[in-house]
């Protein structure tokens, strides 16, 4: 069977615990998936990807941990796997477009028994496709019965500017893993904005996460060719 390679972007200014990190997630997603092997590699790591395919082989399919599609999809990542030497890959949809992803958002923050909700999110100044699947989730939590709202780090409206949300609500950060903006940036825009709610963990921690990657993996949707499908 093909083996499979989870690619993320990592932490630029300190790559050795994203890709430790993601290294621990291939594990359990490689325990998920019996008789294939599974890798991973973050973008920030010098050296990391090649090494991963050198180690693979070819034929890989490519699970991107990002949370849209858009450039990087289509442009950066391909670019990056050819210049590491892969042959014959695929790549499949990134994590943040699953249907089932954006399900469990839902249900993280639903789980709480909170009345409100901000999501936080990365979003673009580049695509609106980020945007476009961060509001898609917040309106899956407003059809439950909560008052939500989404900001974003890196486009308006700002996360610190999301005002209005008292001891009853949460903060779901709407990211693939950990790192400074899960641990730092976001916490930082949320006290700036006076919230006084309950901060979860990043979407992408989840321990139902290994399981959703894995069906996805199974299932094989390719990335979408042109435009993303929630843009």
């Amino acid at each position: 069977m093909e083996p499979v390679l989870i690619v993320a972007h990592g932490q630029p200014s300190d790559p050795a615990p994203a890709e430790a990190a993601l290294a621990g997630l291939a594990g359990q997603v490689g325990a998920l998936l019996p008789g294939r092997a599974v890798g991973s590699a973050t973008l920030a790591a010098p050296g990391a990807l090649a090494a991963a395919v050198a180690r693979l082989g070819p034929g890989l399919v490519v699970f991107p941990l990002f949370m849209a599609g858009g450039w990087f999809t289509r442009v950066h990542l391909p670019g990056e796997l050819a210049r590491a030497g892969a042959v014959g890959w695929r790549m499949l949809e990134p994590f943040g477009c699953l249907e089932a992803v954006q399900a469990l958002a839902v249900d993280l923050v639903v789980e709480t028994g909170a009345t409100a909700a901000i999501l936080a999110a990365h979003g673009s100044f580049k695509s609106r496709v980020p945007a476009a699947i961060a509001g898609r989730v917040a309106a899956m939590v407003a059809a439950r019965g909560l008052r939500v709202a989404c900001g974003f780090i890196d486009q308006a409206p700002q996360l610190a500017g999301i005002t209005g949300f008292g001891p009853g609500s949460v903060c779901l950060p709407f990211f693939a893993a950990g790192g400074d903006h899960v641990t730092e940036d976001i916490p930082a825009a949320l006290a700036k904005a006076g919230f006084q709610g309950r901060l979860l963990p990043a979407l992408g921690l989840d321990a139902r996460v290994p399981g959703l990657i894995a069906e996805a993996v199974r299932e094989g949707r390719g990335v979408c060719a042109g435009g993303c499908r929630w843009g």
